[in-house]
């Protein structure tokens, strides 16, 4: 792919080229054109704003090539996948709800994309969204072997149940992939990530992908089911059209805009990145655990945990400070940045202690179960904070134990 510029507008374009190979048989070279000239039929039915558009199509000698929008300052979606780049909740529903548009109009053309990812998705700096890549599409009426994969997409993460199991493919197995590509965004991570390719074929066929909400808590109950719905292993249990998933996730952004809800994990991100229990993360271990938590916030005397409930959950304190009471004497004050819940997260027993607040307060709230579903890495250095956290109170805790037991 080459930034060049049409000598006849003077406009800039991005030229996509393609060289026949000294040791091409007639067969490959004919096929390779056969390749290019159905991306360039391909552009011919296309014309919507959230598609890239081809501006010109040739074959010169040996080379063929394709002349498209060149859209400045637009950056591929796979840099928002990383645990430290994820983008707002609302701005990634839009995203949705212009794709789903897009493919829409494609599939009543017949054309079905079959490798939807996030390299062949660009955001420009305005926001807007353009579909890219159209160079393995199927096409109705047009021979299999004419495209650049029949059966095989680039990528193995980004194929549906049926292309896996070698079945029909149709514009539903494009919404199962752009639900993949929205779950990436939203969390970071991949719903069937494995570490090698047979792995990641069985779990993209056979096993259910870990809801939503479980790695990310700002996750609206509506676009969850948009995505559950989407990923069904079946075409039949997904949408039928892209029409009616863009629907769904215009319905989502509306609530979120009309119900003034605060998505904005960046916000979370500055204000928790100086607190001193995550002073040895990277900025990217941060984000996985801002992403595997749940944000509280709670009035001036509101209890928060309860001595003698059980707990699994590990708490920081984001703002304000609350007080630690024993059998209903104050033990302990803690402030910004300290921690409560230890015990119950690690034991799963009993809080030997009750939180109480004592200016409004903001937590983040963490569950064990969560914690399990983070990176190695930073379970490793989550797991040594909270080690750290505990031997520093430990010699406090038992002291103020030994003034409220005399």
């Amino acid at each position: 792919m080459y930034l060049a510029t049409d000598a006849k507008s003077g406009r800039d374009v991005a030229l996509k080229i393609t060289h026949q190979k000294p040791g091409d048989t007639d067969e490959a070279r004919a096929r390779r054109q056969n390749m290019f000239a159905n991306e360039a039929r391909t552009a011919q039915v296309l014309e919507h704003q959230n598609i890239v558009k081809v501006l010109e199509t040739g074959i010169e000698e040996d080379i063929a090539y394709l002349a498209m929008e060149y859209v400045e300052g637009a950056k591929t979606l796979d840099e928002f996948c990383n645990p430290d780049q994820l983008l707002d909740v609302n701005n990634v529903v839009e995203i949705g709800a212009k794709c789903a548009a897009a493919l829409d109009h494609a599939h009543r053309n017949g054309v079905v994309h079959r490798d939807l990812k996030p390299k062949n998705l660009l955001l420009a700096p305005d926001g807007d969204i353009k579909l890219a890549d159209f160079g393995i599409v199927l096409v109705a009426g047009l021979d299999a072997a004419d495209t650049l994969a029949t059966t095989t997409p680039v990528s193995p993460l980004y194929m549906s149940p049926e292309q896996i199991n070698g079945e029909e493919v149709t514009g539903q197995s494009d919404l199962f992939l752009l639900s993949d590509v929205l779950y990436e965004l939203l969390t970071g991570k991949h719903p069937f990530v494995a570490a090698v390719i047979p792995s990641i074929s069985n779990n993209i066929v056979r096993k259910a992908h870990t809801p939503i909400r479980e790695l990310r808590s700002d996750v609206p109950d509506g676009l969850a089911k948009i995505i559950d719905r989407t990923l069904k292993k079946h075409p039949a249990g997904r949408y039928n059209t892209g029409l009616d998933m863009g629907a769904d996730l215009s319905l989502v952004f509306d609530h979120i805009q009309l119900s003034g809800e605060d998505f904005s994990s960046r916000d979370n991100f500055e204000i928790i990145k100086d607190l001193s229990f995550f002073a040895a993360f990277s900025e990217a271990e941060i984000w996985e655990v801002l992403n595997a938590s749940h944000w509280q916030t709670f009035k001036p005397h509101q209890q928060i945990l309860t001595e003698g409930e059980f707990g699994d959950s590990f708490h920081i304190l984001v703002e304000g400070e609350v007080q630690v009471k024993k059998s209903g004497r104050e033990v302990d004050i803690l402030h910004q940045g300290e921690c409560f819940g230890e015990i119950g997260f690690v034991t799963r027993k009993k809080l030997v202690a009750s939180i109480v607040c004592l200016t409004d307060v903001t937590v983040m709230e963490i569950r064990a179960a969560l914690i399990e579903r983070i990176s190695m890495g930073c379970q490793v250095r989550f797991h040594k904070a909270f080690v750290d956290t505990l031997a520093e109170r430990l010699p406090g805790a038992m002291e103020q134990s030994a003034r409220v037991l005399n």
